[in-house]
């Protein structure tokens, strides 16, 4: 499949910390880091609930964090680390933002916009194309998501009874 360096690991682990962080929340775990020249500019974990902002997902406080520290909408020679494959919006983000790499941990069955239900950054529509590896740290991302998940439905079925 691919081989990830150990910088990618320490990358997307603490990806998966800021995903943690986000759960302690009560936000759906998703953490992101944005890298240049092997240093973070930028991470992020989600809180649309918090920030009362639907837009406010891990990647793209990642990118406005990056943004704003370099002082470019433009971020190229970049690396976005997330422990969930970006939706549409943060996908297209990674594209205007000319984002060069990503590498996700899990899939998203239901949204995922980087191949799993669309495939938005690597359109032949698109002035840029963002390289895409994933599967990195898979199983412990799944793993904190299906239990948060699971968790939100038995809260749910005990608040009904």
């Amino acid at each position: 499949m691919f081989a990830f360096t150990e910088q990618d690991h320490l990358f997307m682990q603490r990806a998966l910390e800021l995903a943690e962080q986000a759960e302690t929340q009560g936000e759906v775990p998703v953490g992101a880091v944005l890298v240049q020249d092997n240093k973070i500019i930028g991470e992020g974990s989600n809180a649309p609930i918090a920030q009362h902002d639907p837009t406010a997902h891990a990647e793209i406080q990642a990118i406005r964090q990056a943004a704003e520290k370099l002082q470019n909408y433009r971020l190229p020679n970049t690396v976005l680390y997330v422990t969930l494959e970006p939706c549409s919006m943060c996908a297209g983000a990674l594209v205007h933002s000319r984002v060069e790499r990503l590498v996700y941990a899990a899939s998203d069955e239901k949204t995922g916009a980087c191949g799993s239900v669309f495939n938005v950054i690597s359109s032949n529509e698109r002035t840029h194309r963002v390289n895409c590896e994933h599967g990195l740290l898979a199983e412990e991302s799944s793993t904190l998501i299906s239990s948060f998940f699971k968790r939100r439905r038995t809260e749910k079925k005990h608040i009904k009874q």
